[in-house]
């Protein structure tokens, strides 16, 4: 018997490294609010319509964040991170939203929404391909309390399109994401922006405990003889010329 199910793990195995799942495609969608009555009816409406409704059509995994600190910020901020697996997938999305009528009544205050009293004051989007050596979203293993917990968004750019390739290929064929996968930094995803506002970019989403476990396991990364060797090749010198972080934390209501 236990030789069958050796077999059949082995054989799961392969068919896994034969079949590797698609890359993913994202969408982050980032709303900028002006006050508290503005963030509680963006809440209401994702939480109430617009998650239910993406369930609903087939997506999951979907992410909600808020900006630390973002309750005493002058300008608010809701980050929206959503899976799709084919860049149709927006269109046929929209499409169903518009003829779901629970959607549509339980999302009213947002969608008819009057010129000069909106729910929001403006959002942008950023279309992003997964890379290929982490294709789809992970769901993070945390365990810890929900309002603890850390999300640390990165966005790396290029001063030239070569340059930026090269920073991919130190995630990928480097294997970069191999020293995250060992330090337990509960990964996201990791993905090429296709279009936004600072190209060439990449942008990855890594997850944490807490504010300490994640200083610990940076420090841990700067130390990590697999990233002192990938630091030191030349053929990775300079490829990122200017870096964003912004730190997160999840929604009660988020999938993630």
């Amino acid at each position: 018997m236990k030789y069958t199910l050796a077999l059949l793990a082995m054989i799961s195995v392969f068919f896994a490294k034969a079949n590797p799942p698609k890359q993913e495609y994202y969408e982050i969608r980032i709303y900028q609010l002006n006050n508290a009555d503005q963030e509680k009816r963006m809440d209401a409406y994702l939480k109430d319509a617009f998650l239910p409704a993406l369930h609903r059509a087939g997506l999951s995994k979907i992410g909600v964040f808020k900006p630390v600190g973002n309750d005493t910020a002058a300008v608010r901020k809701v980050f929206l991170l959503i899976p799709y697996t084919s860049l149709n997938d927006p269109d046929a999305i929209d499409s169903k939203l518009a003829n779901d009528k629970v959607y549509i009544t339980a999302g009213n205050d947002y969608i008819n929404a009057a010129h000069d009293n909106p729910a929001f004051v403006r959002f942008s989007k950023i279309i992003l391909k997964a890379f290929s050596g982490h294709p789809v979203i992970t769901e993070p293993k945390l365990t810890g309390p929900h309002n603890e917990r850390l999300y640390e968004l990165r966005s790396y750019e290029g001063a030239t399109e070569k340059l930026y390739k090269k920073k991919v290929d130190m995630f990928v064929k480097g294997n970069e994401i191999a020293i995250f996968d060992d330090l337990k930094f509960n990964p996201i995803f990791y993905a090429e922006v296709l279009a936004g506002t600072a190209m060439p970019n990449l942008m990855y989403m890594t997850s944490f405990e807490n504010k300490q476990s994640r200083d610990e396991l940076w420090k841990a990364f700067g130390e990590h003889p697999n990233w002192k060797k990938l630091e030191a090749d030349p053929q990775y010198k300079n490829t990122v010329s200017h870096m964003d972080i912004t730190f997160l934390n999840p929604t009660e209501y988020s999938d993630l």
